[in-house]
This record gives C-alpha cells, sequence and structure tokens, in this order.
C-alpha cells in the first residue's frame, strides 16, 4: 500500500535530464539572435521558467528582447531540441511501482506546458501522470510554483495530509511546505539543494529505487 494516494512530482532535475537539450537551445536562441548571454550559459540556470531565465542571461527585462529570444528558443527546443532529454536511471521503474502500487502521479513543473507533454510522449510516461501542471496553462500566468501547486490541489480535490511533493530544488521545498505538504527531495539530478539548504522537515533520497522504498510498502 502507498504512503500517499497522490505523488506530486517536478519535472527537470527529479524526473529527467533536460539540461542538455534546454542549454543547447539557449546557445541557439543567443547565435539567432546574434546576441552574446550577460553570464555563463551552464546548468546552474535550469529550473525556473523560461521568461525568469532569459531575464537572467541577458541582465535586462526589455520585454522586446526577451520576448525574441523567448521565439528564437522555442523554435529550436520545441522542435527537435526536447529529444535530447534522457529519463534519469531507475526512474521509470520508480513511476511504474508508484502506479501499480496505487497512486495516483501528478506532474507540476516551472516548464512550459507544450513542451512537457511533448517529452512525457517521447519517454513514453504520460500514461502515468493523471494532471500535468504548468505555470503557462492558466491565463493569466500563474506567479509561482506554489500558486501552481494550489491550483493542481484545488481542481483535483486533494487532501493535503494524504499527498506529497518531490523535486529537486529548494523552491520546490518551499512550495510544498506553502501548501502544507510534505518534500521529499531528489538529490540525484543537478538541482541545486544542497544539504546545508535542507530544513529539518524535508527528507532526501539518492535514488529513485530508495525513494520508491520510502513510499510503497511491498
Amino acid at each position: 500500500m502507498p504512503r500517499f494516494k497522490h505523488v506530486l512530482f517536478d519535472l527537470d532535475g527529479t524526473l529527467i535530464d533536460s539540461a542538455p537539450a534546454i542549454l543547447a537551445s539557449y546557445r541557439d536562441a543567443f547565435a539567432s539572435a546574434g546576441r552574446t548571454p550577460a553570464i555563463a550559459i551552464d546548468e546552474s540556470i535550469v529550473g525556473p521558467p523560461l521568461l525568469e531565465t532569459l531575464q537572467l542571461l541577458t541582465g535586462s527585462t526589455d520585454a522586446a528582447l526577451i520576448a525574441e529570444l523567448a521565439s528564437h528558443f522555442k523554435a529550436s527546443y520545441d522542435t527537435s531540441g526536447y529529444r535530447a532529454t534522457s529519463a534519469y536511471a531507475g526512474v521509470g521503474e520508480m513511476l511504474a511501482r508508484l502506479t501499480a502500487s496505487g497512486c495516483r502521479l501528478a506532474i507540476a513543473t516551472n516548464k512550459r506546458l507544450h513542451p512537457t507533454r511533448l517529452i512525457l510522449e517521447h519517454l513514453g510516461w504520460s500514461g502515468y501522470f493523471g494532471a500535468v501542471y504548468a505555470l503557462d496553462m492558466f491565463e493569466p500566468r500563474l506567479p509561482d510554483k506554489a500558486a501552481m501547486i494550489a491550483r493542481l490541489l484545488a481542481d483535483h480535490c486533494i487532501e493535503r495530509d494524504n499527498a506529497v511533493y518531490i523535486g529537486d530544488r529548494s523552491e520546490d521545498g518551499e512550495s510544498a511546505d506553502a501548501n502544507d505538504l510534505p518534500f521529499l527531495a531528489a538529490t540525484w539530478g543537478y538541482g541545486s539543494l544542497e544539504p546545508s539548504e535542507m530544513a529539518s522537515h524535508w527528507r532526501a533520497f539518492a535514488s529513485p529505487t530508495e525513494l520508491a522504498d520510502s513510499l510503497v510498502a511491498d
């Protein structure tokens, strides 16, 4: 029996290693625009939403510039770039095990909804998730991940004492806290969550197998 009926996941850095594809498309975007990024395009920028990341990379909030770069990024990533995304070892088995145990799985991600769906289809995971939420699926756009999780819980009538959120960054843990959800940290990815950043009530897991063991009593 599962410990929680509802298991909510972050995506990038938790279930998938999307960094190579994302970074390549950011580089393509700046090259297509004939621009030079203000900071290095490396794994430290992966995680926040697209527009926030472009503001960081340009050091600018100029709407026209950000829109131009976003268009170039989408042209690269949404057509073929996303296919370079890979699953972390053991994640597919974890998802299958949780589903077989009776857990209902969902995603709440900062990634845009369109490429999220493309990636899930590419990896053969679409059938695992009963709900897939992204900041840009609503108009007006949701302000942050905490609000997105709150919307997911409300829309699907999920009781907080029967749900858990899993991610790889401090933002994920804080968003879980804001919704009174337990937080489990996936430390196998590239997230910025270090042991020193772990709140005392968060739990860290070094592998998908270890995480599944904690959620399912076989």
